[in-house]
């Protein structure tokens, strides 16, 4: 075997790289100007479509106002609750368990309000329901205690607040109603 002299295994090595790179540059050309089909651009609704709803709901701004408002209520009583605000399918945006109260309040709390909003009434009425239709408090997520108030616009659903661990469930309603009227302010 024949020795290759430094000189002619560099001009060797230099030429085969420059053909490489002549070879991946003019693949890589090739590829920025075929024509692959671009993404798909978003997709465009027409707003006009009997096919799509649109629902009112609080901002978390407003819910946690609401929810702060009926803790000052409660505060400003001497009583430690906990309170829910769920929108209008019933998920809770806020939930906050005030100092010193009890450890069933914010499940609680949260039932009110999923029982508020579901009937767009104030769980104080919905409790003489039961005396007709008793089966209501079969319902999964509810509870049908005073202390819920829904928060309404046009009159439909959008929030509601849940109210717990006050001594009774008119006081509940009555902290859940000052966290409602907070948001008219």
């Amino acid at each position: 075997m024949k020795k290759i002299s430094v000189r002619t295994r560099v001009l060797t090595g230099t030429l085969a790289a420059a053909a490489l790179a002549a070879t991946v540059g003019a693949v890589s050309a090739s590829a920025e100007t075929s024509e692959t089909p671009a993404a798909p651009a978003a997709v465009k609704v027409d707003t006009q479509n009997k096919n799509l709803a649109q629902s009112t709901g609080l901002t978390l701004d407003a819910a946690t106002r609401a929810a702060q408002a009926t803790l000052d209520a409660a505060a400003k009583a001497g009583q430690h609750v906990s309170v829910a605000v769920v929108d209008r399918d019933g998920v809770t945006r806020v939930l906050l368990k005030g100092d010193g109260a009890g450890p069933q309040s914010p499940e609680s709390a949260q039932r009110k309000a999923f029982t508020a909003v579901s009937w767009n009434a104030p769980t104080s009425e919905l409790t003489k329901r039961l005396t007709q239709a008793p089966t209501l408090k079969d319902i999964p997520g509810t509870l049908f205690l005073a202390g819920g108030a829904p928060v309404q616009s046009k009159g439909a659903p959008v929030a509601a607040i849940g109210v717990a661990g006050a001594p009774s469930g008119d006081l509940d309603e009555q902290f859940a109603q000052a966290g409602v009227a907070a948001l008219a302010k």
